[in-house]
This record gives C-alpha cells, structure tokens and sequence, in this order.
C-alpha cells in the first residue's frame, strides 16, 4: 500500500467483469477514491459490499449485478451524489433514457443462450452421429459385424483366462 498510495488516485476505471472472481469484494477496493467507473458483474462474488465504498465520492457507474452478494446495501452509497440509484427496491424508477452510456445490454445475454444452445445441439448431433456411426456400421455391413463379435468373444476368452490364473496364484498363496 506503501508504494502504491499515490498512485491509487489516479485510477478512473475498473472493469473487472466476467471474469470468474470469487470471494468477498475486498475493502481495499474504497482507497481508489478517484474512481468514476467500477464494474464487477458477472463473477461468482459473495460476502457483502463493503461499508468503505461510499468513500468513492467520484463514482458514476457502479454496475455489482449477476452475483451471490448477499446482505444489505450500504447507507454510505447514498454519499455518493453522482451515482443515480435507481429500480427494485428503490422507489426512484430506471430511465432508460437518463442511463445513457450505462445502459443495461441484453446482447450478452443473447450471446450466452446462442453458445449455450449451440452446444446442447451440437452434442446431440454428435452422439447421434458417433452412435449411428458405430452401430449403424455394425447393423447394415455383414463383415464388421462378424469382425466386432469375434474380438467381443475373444476378449471374454482372454479375460476369461486371465481372471481363472489370478484366482488360482491367490488359492496356491
């Protein structure tokens, strides 16, 4: 902190998002007290919003959506004048509007359901390829067919073989 004190003052803004932090976000977080934008959605944080965060007096984006943050908001957000608080639980409604640059997208979340939905088809497509693949193979050509069951059975013979010597070593022991 010894090294760094006078140069935290300098940093405007943090975008820290989507990027699978975990943990409680650190207190330490309220000594950047010149930071005008901070974004940490999208993790897996947890814990509570440090009470120190109304220290940032020059914050005008605060964007902590999309977490397991539990408790309660801290009464020293209300310190910060630039920062427009708005929707549930608030009484104060969200203009989308007055947002402006800090408007909240759903782009991302479109792309989310894309990949997720591209990935349940594409392993459906491949088990059903791989599957009639092999099986398919097995069923309409004579000679795999033969060629497969005759590994199938003397694998069994091989295995068979090696179980009935293992038992005898361990009965002659």
């Amino acid at each position: 902190m010894q090294v760094y004190r006078n140069t935290l003052g300098l940093v405007r803004s943090t975008d820290f998002s989507s990027n699978r932090l975990t943990g409680e976000i650190p207190s330490e977080i309220s000594h950047l007290v010149g930071l005008v934008s901070l974004n940490l959605s999208r993790n897996q944080l947890t814990g509570h919003i440090t009470p120190d965060i109304g220290k940032l007096e020059s914050l005008d984006s605060l964007d902590l959506s999309r977490h397991h943050i539990d408790g309660r908001i801290p009464t020293s957000l209300a310190q910060i004048s630039r920062l427009g608080l708005c929707g549930p639980p608030l009484q104060n409604p969200c203009d989308i509007e007055e947002m402006g640059p800090y408007q909240v997208s759903n782009e991302e979340d479109k792309d989310d359901q894309l990949i997720r939905y591209g990935f349940y088809i594409s392993m459906g497509l491949g088990f059903f390829v791989g599957f009639w693949g092999v099986c398919g193979s097995l069923i309409f050509i004579r000679e795999w067919r033969y060629t497969y069951f005759k590994f199938l059975n003397s694998l069994n013979d091989w295995l068979y073989v090696r179980v009935v010597l293992i038992k005898r070593k361990l009965t002659d022991a």
